[in-house]
């Protein structure tokens, strides 16, 4: 079993990758490296709207069989908490209060088999590090985020709109310094880092002065901001490669703050009738950025129901009642989400990815073959709704939903068993096959890499990520 490893050892060891990739020259584009790629792309545009804190696949895409509460019942009969509803596939079933998402599952591919990575006593954060950027953490860079490579390799659609957007996390609230290890384009710079809105209600802010601040004094300000940057560690220890990519960076964000583009930003705009669909709170509002800012050209968007400890999908008591919100939560803003760029025209050439870091049960923490530490103490009879639901982590059988992109449309991808351990047992996928997926869509190669400390640093861990072809549409 890989060593234990606290919060504190994870942030000693990513500081320091922090401070070595500063002081690291231009990435030098790897001579393995397809110097031009050959593939076909089928996407343009990535949403990947991320369910953070651990979603339960038996509670949501892939139930089993139901068992419903009462006093004293054992923990070991609990598989699924909710009944099964019918979706647009025949003979495929979610989980109840995803009644919006079954009517439009027949656009895209549902996987069943995804395999989150064994990292020893699991943490949320190390194990959302390696679903974003395809490492395992720590290592001795600053390895870049899924949405920095895309960035990085396919360049702005539109040359205002950021290329890497994060909408929906702060980073004031539980694991804030964990959770900004990863947040990062690393060692091919700034630039290519995520433009972050924490609160999508209040986009425009993002890219408009302060109430009250003409446009001459802001320009005194970013005068000073620009000073400041220059006597902080980046300018003092910084190689010049990622000064000049930090500079990029705030050039972009003051080219976008004269834009017409900027009213993307601005929720307001939204008609109505269409703003209420999409409004049940902050992730809601979020994907309905989404589609504001994928119509303005945006190249990588991310929206999260945001990760703060014991809220949300952090289901560590109460997760039944829990669910219930979670899913007035997502089911309504993710389907219309689809159905409008669907009906727009635009979902062919954007993929969507649902997904979270990994999945939960009653009773296994882990995997069934590699069991790990409990963190959370279920009674054998259960007296109290409280102890109703899916607490543990489990990594060995996980959905994933895609659409669009050149992702297969009415499809079903792998399969996990029946009873417990709910485990896959069918075509297993994992976050380097995700990943390499992804890129292959967007025409970008697998041997592609950087020369960093004098060795090849490529998408996936030494390249070896393999496009799982049986997710896309052969047309």
């Amino acid at each position: 079993m890989k060593y234990l490893q606290t919060r504190r050892d994870f942030l000693k060891k990513t500081s320091a990758a922090a401070i070595t990739t500063m002081g690291m020259g231009a990435p030098l584009a790897g001579l393995l490296s397809s110097c031009e790629s050959k593939i076909p792309t089928t996407a343009d545009s990535v949403i990947l709207l991320f369910m953070a804190g651990g979603m339960a696949h038996t509670e949501t895409f892939d139930p089993k069989k139901f068992t419903p509460f009462r006093k004293g019942m054992e923990a070991k009969e609990v598989l699924s908490t909710f009944p099964s509803i019918p979706t647009k596939l025949d003979g495929i079933f979610l989980s109840e209060g995803l009644e919006n998402i079954a009517s439009v599952l027949d656009k895209g591919t549902l996987i069943r088999s995804y395999q989150a990575a064994d990292l020893g006593h699991i943490l949320h954060t190390r194990h959302q590090y390696h679903f974003h950027t395809c490492y395992e953490p720590p290592q001795s860079v600053v390895v870049p985020h899924l949405g920095s490579w895309i960035a990085k390799e396919k360049g702005p659609l539109n040359p205002v709109i950021p290329p890497f957007i994060n909408i929906g996390q702060r980073f004031t609230v539980g694991e804030g310094e964990e959770l900004k290890a990863f947040h990062s384009a690393g060692f091919l710079g700034s630039e290519y880092g995520p433009f972050l809105i924490p609160d999508p209600s209040t986009g425009l802010e993002a890219v408009r002065p302060p109430v009250g601040m003409d446009y001459k004094r802001f320009e005194g300000r970013n005068q000073l901001y620009n000073d400041l940057v220059a006597a902080s560690p980046m300018g003092e220890f910084g190689s010049d490669y990622q000064k000049e990519s930090l500079k990029r960076s705030m050039e972009q964000a003051y080219m976008l703050l004269n834009s017409p583009e900027a009213k993307a930003f601005d929720l307001s705009q939204e008609p109505k009738e269409s703003y209420d669909k999409y409004n049940t709170g902050r992730f809601g509002l979020g994907c309905l950025l989404a589609k504001r800012l994928v119509d303005q050209g945006a190249r990588y968007i991310t929206v999260t129901t945001e990760y703060e400890p014991f809220f949300g999908w952090d289901t560590h008591d109460n997760g039944h009642t829990r669910l219930k919100d979670m899913k007035k939560l997502i089911d309504g803003p993710i389907a219309q989400l689809i159905k409008d760029l669907d009906q727009s025209g635009k979902l062919d050439r954007t993929m969507v990815i649902i997904a979270s870091e990994f999945s939960r049960d009653m009773l296994m923490e882990g995997r069934p073959d590699l069991k790990v530490q409990d963190q959370v103490e279920v009674p054998d009879i259960i007296e109290d709704m409280k102890n109703y639901g899916m607490h543990r982590h489990f990594t060995d059988g996980c959905s994933v939903l895609m659409f669009g992109g050149g992702i297969k449309r009415g499809h079903v991808f792998g399969k996990t068993a029946d009873e417990r351990p709910c485990k896959t047992i069918e075509n297993p996928i994992k976050i380097d096959g995700i990943h390499q997926t992804i890129y292959h869509a967007l025409g970008i190669p697998p041997d592609k890499n950087y020369e960093i400390e004098k060795r090849p640093f490529y998408t996936t861990p030494d390249g070896k990520g393999k496009v799982e072809f049986g997710l896309l549409s052969k047309s």
